[in-house]
């Protein structure tokens, strides 16, 4: 198996992450990014290479960023290590310094045994899957160890914090004066930043999940639990709540009844006040294949077109910037507004969401009625042939829900990366009607490919 999975290395800390990978990959690292055109140059000039080195606040985090630190100081790499901050915060200050690279240790949503490794490229952008192969051979190569002056120096990033603030408030279009949000912070990487740039523009804030002991992330809390939240916020009499992850790259929210507005919702609001004032470039959403078919309507309903791409933050990125696209994101909350960010950030999402619902003197409800969401329901069917979803006999069956289903529904089968496994996705008018579908398709499924 690779060891890059979709977003870094990620596994068990002390278990698969162990401090010696760590260190190792960041040797690995400083190998193959320390050979670009820049980077050259910056050799030329005399300048060693800089990177930025952060992390969640999992108490595994402290041994691992310290690892990759150290990893990156002996290959004569300077570190700015800016400790507790979010993953869109590492990217974002990548560009801001001007660094060769950055690494954030952090396992997004995960419980807190696990951690992980990502790797930014200059600019605060994911590396592609053709250099993460690159440094996972890297591993085997000779390392650089240079000596006396030529190692590298770890210094402490004094203003990170204050900086990925100023950027996110000068990204505003309308302050949040009178309106009360709940924050919820995972006991993430958010819960030191989040509330302060929140109530500094303008926001009345209440926190929850905001006491991060390195053990208690995404415990019972978070985006991943909506539920605490919910309750918060109508016990509160709250206008919006919104939740984070643990490394604070996701946003969800929930109104002031307490409904789950998702990230389909969210990207529907945001693209159609962004076209409304010319910010959504050629008028285009770019989202995945798991996107509501409701956000499809709603787009259609407004002019704007929605370019679909394959499941993963990374795929939606690609797209994005192949195209030159302002807004793209996933369901689960993942939105990129390329104009501010190089990766999803869940604060930057929360702010401009808060901001349209002043702007606009709306409820989050008011907003959200912009989109109609369909019933989805998905059904996982294991011990299969994955590399079977062409089956004749599937295909059919397919193309006869989708024919009874007609405009009203859509029908998606998708093979698992990993595992003898097929998703079974169907959306609908009725709860009833995706159920009965999705159950249709699974059994045609287990028969058509069983192993």
């Amino acid at each position: 198996m690779p060891l890059f999975g979709t977003d870094g290395v990620r596994g068990l800390a002390n278990g698969l992450l162990t401090a010696e990978l760590a260190l190792h990959l960041a040797q690995a690292t400083a190998v193959v990014l320390g050979q670009g055109r820049s980077a050259e140059a910056r050799k030329a000039e005399g300048r060693r290479l800089t990177a930025v080195v952060a992390r969640d606040p999992r108490v595994s985090g402290e041994f691992l960023s310290a690892a990759v630190a150290a990893g990156l100081a002996s290959s004569g790499v300077d570190v700015l290590d800016a400790g507790v901050i979010p993953t869109p915060a590492t990217a974002f200050l990548i560009a801001d310094r001007d660094a060769d690279f950055g690494v954030m240790v952090s396992a997004s949503h995960n419980p807190a045994p696990d951690n992980g490794i990502k790797i930014f490229a200059r600019g605060g952008t994911k590396l592609p899957d053709i250099v993460e192969q690159r440094i996972e051979s890297a591993l085997d190569w000779d390392r650089l160890q240079p000596t006396g002056a030529g190692v590298g120096r770890i210094r402490r990033f004094a203003d990170a914090e204050d900086r990925y603030v100023l950027h996110l408030l000068g990204s505003l279009p309308h302050r949040l004066d009178g309106i009360h949000v709940v924050l919820d912070c995972a006991h993430g990487a958010a819960a030191g930043v989040s509330p302060e740039t929140f109530k500094d523009a303008g926001a009345q804030v209440t926190v929850i999940g905001a006491e991060p002991d390195g053990l208690n992330i995404n415990d019972g809390v978070g985006s991943t639990h909506l539920d605490v939240l919910a309750e918060a916020v109508v016990r509160l009499g709250a206008d919006v709540g919104i939740a984070h992850d643990g490394d604070a790259d996701r946003c969800l929210a929930v109104d002031a009844q307490g409904n789950i507005v998702d990230g389909d919702q969210i990207m529907a609001i945001l693209a159609v006040a962004m076209k409304d004032r010319g910010a959504l470039a050629d008028d285009t959403l770019v989202a995945t294949v798991m996107s509501n078919l409701g956000l499809h309507r709603a787009m259609e309903a407004h002019g704007i077109r929605v370019l679909q791409t394959g499941v993963g933050d990374r795929y939606v990125l690609e797209a994005m910037n192949e195209g030159g696209y302002s807004l793209g994101g996933e369901q689960s909350g993942h939105v990129i507004m390329s104009e501010f960010a190089t990766t999803g950030d869940g604060l930057l999402t929360g702010l401009h969401l808060v901001a349209e619902m002043a702007r606009q003197n709306k409820t989050l409800a008011e907003l959200a009625s912009i989109m109609t969401v369909y019933p989805q329901v998905l059904v996982n069917v294991r011990g299969v042939d994955r590399d079977g979803v062409s089956d004749e006999g599937v295909q059919e069956a397919v193309a006869a829900s989708t024919a009874e289903l007609g405009d009203s529904g859509r029908v998606l089968l998708r093979a698992s990366g990993t595992e003898p496994l097929v998703r079974v996705m169907v959306e609908a008018a009725s709860e009833e009607d995706a159920r009965a579908h999705a159950d249709r398709l699974a059994d045609v499924v287990r028969e058509r490919l069983a192993l």
